[in-house]
């Protein structure tokens, strides 16, 4: 369209001119709007092309097998996860067990390990560093297996019934430490180890 062509058709300069101002919007608007079916038409034609080569890739490729891998994968990855956090909560258990462990007297090592072997097998949670329903557990193992524990109670009752020392008698003969030793009975030697192990070695020894 030209200014010539609407003058012809009896418009005024300035018709004329707004006439070919507004054709011009319409024609830059027409133009940007082709360009981008034009953009728009190619990207898809570009991912229909990459679409058609990845696909060619699989030719022949099993697909049952190929998902059958890839989820042995996913479980693995899963199983390796489990471990990981597994161990890092046994790791928790323990450290808190030896913490807690601590604060009760037992009969002998071996009642120790006994106890704890128990406790492990119970299926208790950590929480914080405590070791969720301990000392219930504790409780139930005393009633059932009291050998294994110091009756602290009897322990205080014994070392309050004890005479005080009051002195050798002149020109009596004093027993000796490996004397003492063997007058204890069993009971009183296996408290006494489990007391203080540095005095039991000295009076076992005789020093």
């Amino acid at each position: 369209m030209k200014t010539d062509e609407l003058k012809a058709w009896g418009l005024t300069d300035e018709q004329s001119e707004k006439v070919m101002a507004q054709y011009g919007k319409d024609v830059s608007k027409l133009q940007k709007e082709n360009e981008k079916l034009t953009t728009d038409r190619d990207k898809e034609k570009e991912r229909a092309d990459t679409a058609e080569e990845t696909l060619k890739k699989f030719d022949g490729v099993d697909v049952e097998t190929m998902q059958a891998e890839l989820a042995a994968w996913q479980q693995k990855a899963k199983d390796i996860e489990k471990d990981y956090a597994d161990k890092l909560a046994q790791r928790d258990f323990e450290d808190a067990l030896k913490e807690e462990i601590g604060g009760y007297k037992f009969t002998s090592e071996a009642a120790k390990e006994a106890i704890m072997a128990r406790i492990r097998g119970a299926g208790l949670k950590v929480s914080d560093g405590k070791i969720l329903g301990l000392s219930d557990l504790i409780a139930q193992m005393k009633e059932k297996d009291a050998s294994a524990f110091v009756d602290e109670k009897q322990e205080q009752l014994e070392a309050g019934r004890a005479k005080p020392f009051t002195g050798p008698l002149k020109g009596a003969a004093q027993p000796t430490t490996s004397e003492k030793f063997k007058a204890m009975s069993l009971d009183e030697r296996m408290k006494l180890k489990a007391s203080d192990p540095a005095a039991y070695e000295r009076m076992r020894k005789g020093e």
